[in-house]
């Protein structure tokens, strides 16, 4: 089956091409490697995927590139494609979002309005949800993002639905909390708190730590994504990884499998909601989404990857 992976050096965007090219998909994977962090770890993303039978690559951007082409003879679609980053999205870089988040997605689904596609998988974010109004969170919950980041998001989203809606383009958007693993973007928690703890660095705890996630692991996102691909459904779905855990009991989980960490305590950052949890019951009903990784899993498969690349740097 032939597909179409935006964003495909990204971090979910490496792991769902490797998903798909697992299942046998022929992956036409585009990446326009924007700055919001080194191109290196990137690269380093997609290199074991380059080699592999049915992996088309192209460097590009979804303004700049020509998506007719791009899309010639593609099935599906997997759209996850965007500037990410909560904090940075105020201020002067807000248009890098509205470029990237909101005007990227329009232009591809207007590429994508005259093709017959099987469906158009939106990797969406529980951002749009800011504090909610309860917890665990059901899609019918009002959407209210406290960040930049989160209303483009949102804004994106919304153009899925009007285009399923008013053209019949297939969609289905996934709102996604806080995904985890190996590879994951080096700004975000896990990421900086795997490498303070194997490189014997401080890690910088923002707010107190009694902030809670629900964490969700790499894989079972990508196994969700593909599913949801397959199935028949559309319409706009959470997808989580089971259970709220405070960032204490991270730290916590971490310092039993690699010794004590270096804390040092930081400001809350504007735009960084107290609390997710998502429920997950629309996605389990329509396409037998459930979360097989615990966070104490996620976690060791995280340290493993880090250490040994530790071990593989003081070798070479």
């Amino acid at each position: 089956m032939n597909t179409l992976v935006t964003g495909a050096a990204g971090f979910v965007g490496s792991h769902l091409c490797e998903e798909l090219l697992d299942h046998g998909h022929s992956v036409r994977a585009v990446d326009c490697f924007t700055d919001y962090y080194p191109r290196e770890r990137k690269c380093q993303n997609v290199e074991p995927l380059l080699g592999r039978h049915g992996l088309r690559f192209i460097d590009g951007d979804l303004h700049d590139v020509e998506l007719d082409e791009l899309l010639d003879d593609v099935e599906l679609v997997f759209h996850l494609a965007g500037q990410p980053g909560v904090r940075p999205s105020w201020g002067k870089d807000f248009g890098h979002y509205v470029r990237q988040n909101i005007s990227a997605t329009q232009r591809l689904l207007e590429a994508v309005k005259p093709r017959p596609i099987r469906k158009l998988v939106y990797a969406s974010s529980s951002s749009v949800y800011g504090d909610a109004e309860r917890y665990p969170t059901p899609e019918s919950i009002r959407p209210a993002p406290v960040s930049p980041y989160g209303v483009t998001k949102l804004a994106a989203e919304h153009l899925c639905e009007l285009y399923r809606m008013n053209f019949g383009i297939p969609t289905v958007s996934l709102r996604l909390f806080t995904v985890y693993g190996p590879r994951q973007r080096p700004d975000m928690a896990f990421a900086r708190l795997v490498e303070a703890a194997t490189r014997e660095r401080s890690f910088e705890l923002f707010g107190d730590g009694s902030q809670t996630r629900d964490f969700t692991y790499v894989a079972d996102v990508v196994s969700a994504m593909r599913n949801a691909a397959l199935s028949d459904w559309c319409g706009v779905a959470n997808i989580g990884g089971g259970s709220r855990t405070s960032m204490k009991e991270v730290i916590a989980m971490v310092e039993a499998l690699c010794g004590p960490i270096d804390i040092t305590a930081g400001r809350p950052q504007q735009g960084d909601v107290r609390h997710t949890a998502a429920d997950t019951s629309v996605a389990a009903a329509a396409f037998g989404y459930a979360p097989r990784t615990s966070i104490t899993e996620g976690l060791e498969a995280m340290v493993a990857r880090a250490q040994a690349s530790c071990h593989d740097r003081l070798v070479t």
